[in-house]
């Protein structure tokens, strides 16, 4: 039999743990939590605490199981409570989480919104100078009717008035 030495560290490959899939503990910790915020779980634990407390008062005495202050059913709650918190802890944590997620996906989306803006911004200035360079339709037609005019003042210094 080998004999262990107390200035090394122990093996613990040979050591079993329980393996928990973080993420499934998570899904039921948020569903705990969940149903433990309902007004369903307080009828529920209001109703429960009734009827244990009518039981154990009105019952015959060999019948009840948790006399007066009621000892047990303030372990029970203590228990639950100690069971809760955590839970709760624990599912509000996964939403931070996911909120913290969410928050990052919005920026991102809101900086390439915001880049798209300020391409098209630029876009639309430069069609509004070129178009600032571009002839439009009244101003074609201004330009005619001014040369019509000149080629009708001109036509009529240069021919001679008709003689009856």
């Amino acid at each position: 039999m080998a004999r262990e030495r107390l200035d090394q560290p122990r093996d613990t490959r040979g050591l079993r743990r329980p393996s928990v899939d973080p993420e499934l503990f998570g899904q039921l910790s948020e569903r705990i939590a969940r149903f433990l915020g309902t007004g369903r779980f307080l009828v529920y634990m209001t109703g429960f605490i009734i009827v244990w407390v009518t039981w154990n008062a009105l019952a015959p005495r060999e019948l009840r199981w948790d006399n007066y202050p009621f000892i047990f059913l303030t372990l029970m709650l203590s228990l639950q409570a100690s069971y809760a918190a955590p839970l709760i802890l624990l599912a509000q944590n996964r939403q931070a989480d996911r909120d913290r997620v969410n928050l990052e996906q919005d920026r991102e989306a809101t900086a390439r919104s915001r880049a798209d803006m300020e391409f098209l911004a630029r876009e639309v200035a430069a069609l509004r100078l070129a178009v600032g360079e571009v002839a439009t339709r009244d101003f074609v037609r201004s330009e005619l009717r001014d040369q019509l005019e000149r080629v009708g003042d001109e036509g009529a210094r240069v021919a001679p008035a008709p003689q009856v």
